[in-house]
């Protein structure tokens, strides 16, 4: 099928009957490594390599397993109350040297964490629970930071991005670890110093 700013030749995984609005057009304010657009009500996330390979290699990846796998996380997760957007599907076609892929999930009006910081209310006690919640069910999400935080027109907070995402073994390090990740973007992305305390206060740390 054809996916809006992207030509055709794609394979969509979806329920059946979706369809995706014609005309697409960049997403702003959008994080991540360009190329997020927005069709209608429908985000379509093409994916990017980090790191030093993106220098050689930016868009294809050996199979589609990674991208119908982060699907199945996301679904999971969505399915089970976790406060993230809807996942819609994945999409993928060959090229010579392999495969390259878009994400599609639901786009929900609000604006990213970043730059809007908030400590008072509910931001960083949902984002606590949420984060909780993940090292409970084992799941290690090592692109979670900052700027997979949304922050919605709604008053909720969800959290984007699976891609890489595992069920490991459920443990007291996950929360450890997704603080670590917080704490890197957060200083990265210059947010007051006082976030990042608040939100070690609200988590559960092991022996805390």
């Amino acid at each position: 099928m054809d996916l809006p700013g992207h030509g055709g030749a794609w394979v969509l995984l979806a329920p059946e009957g979706f369809r995706i609005p014609g005309g697409a057009a960049p997403l702003d304010g959008a994080f991540g490594r360009g190329g997020v657009a927005l069709a209608g009500d429908v985000v379509l996330r093409p994916y990017r390599r980090g790191g030093l390979l993106r220098r050689v290699n930016s868009r294809l990846y050996a199979s589609p397993r990674r991208f119908e796998k982060e699907l199945r996380i996301h679904r999971a997760l969505w399915e089970a109350g976790f406060p993230t957007v809807e996942p819609l599907g994945c999409a993928w076609r060959r090229r010579p040297a392999g495969y390259e892929g878009i994400y599609l999930s639901r786009f929900v009006p609000g604006r990213p964490w970043p730059g809007a910081w908030a400590e008072e209310g509910g931001t960083l006690p949902a984002l606590a629970q949420a984060l909780q919640s993940l090292a409970r069910w084992g799941l290690r999400a090592p692109d979670l930071n900052a700027t997979n935080v949304h922050l919605g027109a709604d008053g909720q907070l969800r959290c984007l991005d699976w891609d890489r995402a595992a069920f490991v073994a459920p443990s007291g390090a996950l929360v450890e670890l997704y603080l670590r990740r917080m704490e890197a973007s957060l200083r990265r992305l210059g947010a007051p110093a006082t976030i990042l305390p608040a939100l070690a206060r609200a988590l559960t740390l092991p022996g805390g």
